[in-house]
């Protein structure tokens, strides 16, 4: 099973390190000639500012600006012509800038950056050469400081932080001077200053960004080139080991997706007879990788992976197709093994214990789909269907694709293609069926179901609704359109003065995970000004199962206020835990526990202890599927506080529950 990979060819490639070393030299070499250029600028600017300042009578303090200027930019001139080496090799360079983290090339950029700082700063005292941009010569001064920090920056293209730190003290020597005289014009002139500052800074990163780019695709060009010439003997077995690792599944040595899409697609090219495709899911496997890690998952998957390889045929094309998915494909000929007898040893044999944890059991749903022209990605499609059909059955068990569930797929993808002008247009409803108290003629509140009749298929099961709207990226939308609904439901119960009526909603769990739902119950419950008490939120079993996902949403919903139901109890495996954690506030038996009850004693045990256990943790009973007078009877004699049921009343659109709350048709009382 398990093919052997290529040999390892490695190929030599510059490190993100490494490369950033190379981008940094490049940009020293850059600035090493372009401060060159920048100085002559420098200093003819200092000395024709000076000879200013002589004729305004300050010489004196101008000769000493012009003497740490041109001590700063013979400095710089220094740091451009002695080499590299020997900069970082100064006692003072390597004890102050140097270090084990810092190379050569970093430790010369430090010092260009910090000379330009020096420089900025003497040109950050122009401002006593003109007493603080008061004086007549103020413009030149102004003219003067602005157009060398813009020839700084546009000398400075290839590492921003030397333009930046001569720049900034000038600059903002300007604007504090500007900014101290407080007149309207001056301070309008500093905000344009500090603009002009900001314009400069970040011309100065972008400029950095292009050098920096250019230098990095040269560098990785200059790499590859290299690597090219280093791997040129060894191309073929590397392209070899690429091709392997392409089309395989690392882990278990079976054929990856890609690879499987590859075999099949030439499978059938060639098919002389019809093809079987079986869709293959672990059951339980969720539990391993929770409770003993991934490293024992994947030893799982592996022995999974080659039980699977011995039982199938040697034509036959076996992938995993990720996670704990697999797939088999082979021609359906007249000599080859039945599907479903094929099936049964696959199953069985994922069933045997395994090696790492004995006690723990694995079972496998198989979806299998037969077709004589259908392409490859049509038969998984179909093939994944079946799969979902034998888990819904109970899992442990293979389930054929007949034409019941092509029905039903075909319905899933015209509803897919509809939804979305469907929401559009307003063609689904929000129906609402009355919850009803022990007296069997109060209403209680209501339940929220989504209705939508398709054009071609009738009435959209719920479920399915759901299930499609997240597949079509639609289930953002879908909830807004629900929770609008509900939300109008409750302002009509509000201002009927029912605040005691509760509306509840269902939640699915995958938009639990999704969608910010206490985000948007909280902005619509506050625009209209509704508390929070008359919305109930119902969620499943199967998603109760998974605390950690669910606990952080509905915290939220439970800190609104909103009331957290538990739906279809019974038929899951809900945590007590967490009825007590989240203040599950009722518990809805599920309807098959309920219709019939007076016939059955184990459902009459039940209810029963359902309606005991609601005692200790405080929680509501509400009673679905209630059909008969018998049910309700029944229900009555136990105790149980609420009902909901087509006794009472089917769901209604909108306007015909407002109707039937206002009229006589509470009136149910047998």
């Amino acid at each position: 099973m398990n093919s052997p990979a290529p040999e390892e060819v490695l190929v030599p490639a510059p490190a993100p390190a490494a490369l950033g070393h190379l981008i940094r030299a490049d940009q020293l070499t850059a600035v090493r000639q372009t401060v060159l250029l920048s100085i002559p600028v420098n200093a003819a600017l200092g000395i024709i500012s000076t000879l200013v300042a002589w004729s305004a009578g300050k010489l004196a303090i101008a000769l000493v600006w012009l003497a740490c200027s041109g001590v700063i930019n013979l400095l710089r001139i220094l740091a451009c012509r002695i080499p590299v080496a020997r900069i970082a090799a100064l006692p003072v360079v390597a004890r102050l800038l140097g270090g084990p983290r810092h190379n050569e090339v970093d430790v010369n950029l430090r010092v260009h950056w910090i000379l330009a700082l020096l420089s900025g700063i003497v040109w950050a005292g122009v401002p006593a050469l003109c007493e603080g941009y008061t004086t007549p010569e103020t413009l030149f001064y102004l003219t003067c400081v602005c157009g060398i920090t813009a020839g700084a920056v546009t000398h400075g293209f290839a590492y921003a932080r030397i333009p930046i730190c001569f720049i900034t003290p000038p600059l903002l020597s300007i604007i504090a001077c500007l900014a101290y005289q407080g007149d309207t014009t001056r301070l309008a002139l500093s905000l344009a200053v500090l603009l002009y500052l900001a314009a400069l800074i970040r011309g100065s990163r972008v400029s950095e960004k292009l050098v920096s780019d250019s230098s990095a695709s040269k560098n990785r060009a200059n790499a590859a080139t290299q690597a090219l010439k280093v791997a040129h003997e060894d191309l073929a077995s590397f392209a070899e080991k690429m091709q392997y690792q392409a089309e395989h599944d690392l882990l278990t040595g079976l054929l990856s997706r890609a690879g499987f899409m590859h075999k099949a697609l030439a499978l059938t090219t060639r098919r002389e007879h019809p093809l079987c495709m079986m869709f293959l899911d672990l059951d339980g496997f969720k539990v391993i990788n929770d409770a003993y890690g991934h490293d024992a998952g994947d030893q799982v998957l592996i022995e999974v992976a080659q039980r699977l390889h011995d039982c199938v045929a040697g034509k036959s094309i076996l992938a995993r197709l990720g996670g704990d998915e697999f797939v088999i494909v082979y021609a359906a000929a007249p000599d080859a093994e039945l599907p479903d007898a094929l099936a049964s040893r696959l199953i069985e044999a994922i069933a045997r214990p395994y090696s790492r944890m004995a006690h723990r059991h694995i079972g496998l749903s198989i979806g299998i789909y037969l077709s004589g022209e259908d392409d490859i990605n049509e038969m998984l499609v179909c093939s994944d269907a079946a799969l979902y059909e034998a888990k819904r059955r109970g899992r442990n068990q293979f389930r054929f694709f007949n034409e019941k569930l092509n029905a039903h797929l075909q319905m899933k993808r015209d509803v897919e293609r509809d939804l979305a002008p469907a929401l559009k247009n307003r063609e689904l409803q929000v129906w609402f069926q009355p919850i009803i108290r022990r007296n069997g003629s109060s209403p209680d509140g209501f339940e929220a179901l989504l209705r939508w009749h398709h054009k071609n298929h009738g009435w959209i099961a719920p479920p399915d609704l759901i299930e499609i709207a997240a597949l079509a990226g639609q289930s953002e939308e879908l909830l807004h359109f629900i929770v609008g609904e509900v939300v109008e439901m409750i302002r009509f119960l509000h201002a009927a003065g029912r605040t005691e009526l509760r509306v509840a909603m269902n939640i699915s769990p995958r938009e639990l995970e999704r969608i910010l739902i206490d985000d948007l119950v909280a902005l619509k419950l506050k625009e209209f000004g509704l508390p929070a008490e008359m919305l109930e939120i119902e969620i499943t079993e199967e998603t109760a199962i998974d605390l950690q996902a669910a606990r952080q949403t509905l915290s939220a919903l439970s800190g609104l206020g909103v009331s957290l139901a538990i739906d279809d109890f019974g038929v899951g495996y809900s945590s007590l835990g967490f009825l007590r954690q989240m203040r599950v506030s009722r518990v809805k038996i599920d309807r098959s526990f309920v219709t019939d009850l007076s016939n059955s004693a184990e459902n009459q045990a039940l209810v029963q202890a359902v309606l005991q256990l609601s005692e200790s943790f405080n929680f509501q009973v509400v009673a679905e599927g209630v059909e008969s007078i018998d049910d309700l009877r029944m229900l009555q004699d136990m105790n149980c506080p609420a009902m909901q049921g087509y006794y009472f009343s089917p769901p209604m659109p909108a306007e015909k529950a407002r109707e039937w709350l206002r009229g006589p048709a509470l009136a149910l009382s047998p």
